[in-house]
């Protein structure tokens, strides 16, 4: 036996060898019969005569996910997703660039607590869109980015409008993805929105080639090889070509969950709630510094209001918590904040980062207790290492927590001569600007009255969007927001009203022709001092130069007419008239007519540290 086992052991060797190839091919087969969906083929078969299309199927996800609007410049590669989402009542945006397009579903998804969306075509339809994305990055905005692309088979190839996409969005977006077959596109889209709305916001992007967009019938015809090699490699591309074609479309139109996944929105503990009540109930001084994040769903802007009222602590707002306390509330403090943080004894940042807009946190006192809330942990520690320290660092959603503050200070009110003294303070800076506002300039209008002259004329139901620099720093302090949310917003029936220095209108002029034909009530207010002065103040002194920083007082409200709107020019010599123009723009607003008031504005210095022109 021994002789025996001894004389077969070669053979049981090369048995085991035979096996392990055996099975390594078989594997390999396997896994190639999956990767060319020749397995999910074998239960999942493709309907060749169904015109439906991969946009019917992106529409149907975006209306479940309530989905109001998509913005876009139109290209072929997005077309069906355009239409599809027309017939099923979402409205259709057309902007006249890109960027403008995603600033826009930016501006969607801050205030209305949806996701914004944006579609736009391959190549430079998606390039031209990276600032306005990283721009929702940083604003922390709920985004999604559809992009259309190359066939699945032409990428890398040279086909038209063809470029790496993917790797300019994925340091940009939470989540980046390219559709490969028709059948993925439910659960990637429903995964990319649940992505854009947890933890901490942001934008997600999802490129759709042609070939997963347009109908079988027509997609079909892109697969025919007119002249195809000859021989068992003519056989091979013609079987390859056709086994793709069936696996872009196999399983399809099978029903499938359309409906919002799950979000993960982080809140803070019991224990750390506690601490914090402790904390504050102590304050003598205590301060709330808000920021955008504080607006973030799901808790609703009235009920932080509410609580913030119910407090009674003093409140400085920024970002889009702007016009949260309303017009004129007694704990809303506008002036003097680096003061006021210096005296706090005890300071909660809601949202807001120690960034330049905090001096990187050097404007906290290190005397002060100080809470910190924010969603992102990088955010919520930033520069902490150097500049300041919290005492309590939560790592949650920032509106929650100041409703949970106050349910547990319920009959607890901050002591009401620390508000009233800060509130006086307020008096006295506006009645200096005020001032301000009253002198003459050696050309043209005072900026700071022109923008007190639109504040007291504002309809209540108005918006304020700013896009600009020194006339838009002014107005930050004169401007007063009506209500939450009041910041921005292209809300169907209010009244927006876009204040621009004569710099950044001269990038988006163009949208008043989009204002104009989707009937958007938009008054364009343009401080028009033909300089970039916000640079120029500092550039002639420091360098002795205003190189690149000249302009020309153009003829922007001449623009405005051009395409469509209806444009005011604003000088010295009418300015007795500038009320009632901001009456009649605030009334062709209404009547669909976008309007501009191109105010010429003198140069003035105004800068001291909360006035900026």
């Amino acid at each position: 036996d021994l002789h025996l086992h001894s004389s077969m052991e070669p053979f049981g060797v090369v048995g085991i060898v035979l096996g392990c190839f055996t099975s390594m091919v078989l594997g390999g087969l396997l896994f190639a019969a999956y990767k060319l969906g020749i397995l999910y083929q074998l239960f999942h078969k493709t309907d060749t005569k169904s015109s439906k299309h991969g946009g019917d199927i992106v529409a149907e996800v975006l209306h479940a996910h309530g989905v109001k609007y998509i913005f876009t410049l139109v290209g072929g590669h997005i077309s069906p997703i355009l239409v599809a989402c027309e017939k099923v009542g979402i409205r259709i945006v057309d902007t006249r660039h890109e960027a403008t397009a995603v600033f826009a579903a930016d501006a969607v998804a801050r205030l209305s607590g949806t996701v914004g969306v944006a579609a736009v075509t391959a190549g430079p339809g998606l390039t031209n869109t990276v600032t306005a994305v990283k721009n929702a990055q940083m604003a922390e905005s709920p985004l999604l980015l559809i992009g259309g692309a190359a066939g699945t088979l032409l990428q890398g190839r040279g086909a038209l409008q063809d470029i790496d996409q993917m790797s300019l969005f994925k340091p940009l977006c939470k989540f980046c993805t390219s559709i490969r077959t028709v059948r993925e596109i439910v659960p990637t889209v429903r995964k990319a929105l649940a992505i854009a709305q947890s933890g901490t916001p942001g934008p997600v992007f999802i490129e759709f080639p042609i070939d997963t967009l347009y109908p079988f019938h027509l997609v079909s015809k892109e697969f025919v090889v007119k002249n195809p090699p000859k021989g068992l490699m003519g056989k091979i591309v013609s079987w390859y070509l056709h086994n793709h074609l069936m696996n872009l479309f196999a399983g399809a139109w099978e029903p499938k969950d359309v409906s919002p996944l799950p979000l993960h929105i982080p809140q803070a503990t019991d224990d750390q709630i506690q601490k914090c009540l402790e904390l504050v109930s102590r304050a003598k001084k205590p301060v709330i510094v808000l920021g955008s994040q504080a607006t973030l769903p799901p808790t609703p802007v009235d009920n932080i209001r509410k609580a913030l009222e119910d407090l009674g602590i003093p409140c400085f707002l920024g970002g889009m918590s702007r016009g949260l306390l309303g017009k004129d509330s007694p704990i809303h403090i506008r002036q003097n904040r680096r003061d006021a943080l210096k005296e706090a004894d005890v300071v909660v940042l809601a949202g807001t980062v120690c960034d330049f807009r905090l001096s990187y946190g050097r404007t906290l006192s290190r005397r002060s207790k100080i809470i910190a809330v924010n969603r992102d942990k990088t955010q919520l520690l930033k520069n902490s290492d150097m500049f300041w320290k919290p005492t309590i660092a939560i790592q949650g959603d920032a509106g929650s927590f100041l409703v949970r503050l106050s349910e547990g200070l319920k009959g607890h009110r901050c002591p009401e001569e620390w508000p009233q003294s800060l509130k006086a303070g307020d008096a006295t800076k506006e009645a200096t600007n005020r001032a301000k506002a009253e002198e003459k300039t050696e050309y043209h209008l005072n900026p700071l009255k022109a923008l007190h002259c639109v504040d007291e004329l504002m309809a209540e139901d108005s918006i304020i969007v700013a896009d600009g620099g020194d006339f838009v720093g002014s107005a930050a302090y004169i401007m007063k927001p009506r209500g939450p949310l009041c910041w921005l917003d292209p809300g169907r029936m209010l009244l927006v009203w876009i204040v621009y220095g004569d710099g950044s209108l001269g990038y988006s002029i163009a949208e008043i022709d989009t204002f104009t034909r989707h009937k958007t009530p938009v008054i364009a207010l343009v401080g028009n001092d033909a300089c970039w002065s916000q640079i120029s103040r500092e550039q002639v002194p420091m360098l002795g130069s205003n190189v690149a920083c000249g302009l020309a007082y153009t003829d922007y409200h001449i623009v405005a007419d051009g395409y469509g709107g209806k444009g005011y020019l604003i000088g010295s010599e009418n300015e007795e008239k500038l009320n009632d123009i901001i009456r009649q723009a605030q009334r062709d607003a209404r009547e669909g007519k976008a309007a501009l008031i191109n105010v010429l504005i003198g140069k003035t210095n105004f800068r001291d540290g909360s006035i900026s022109i």
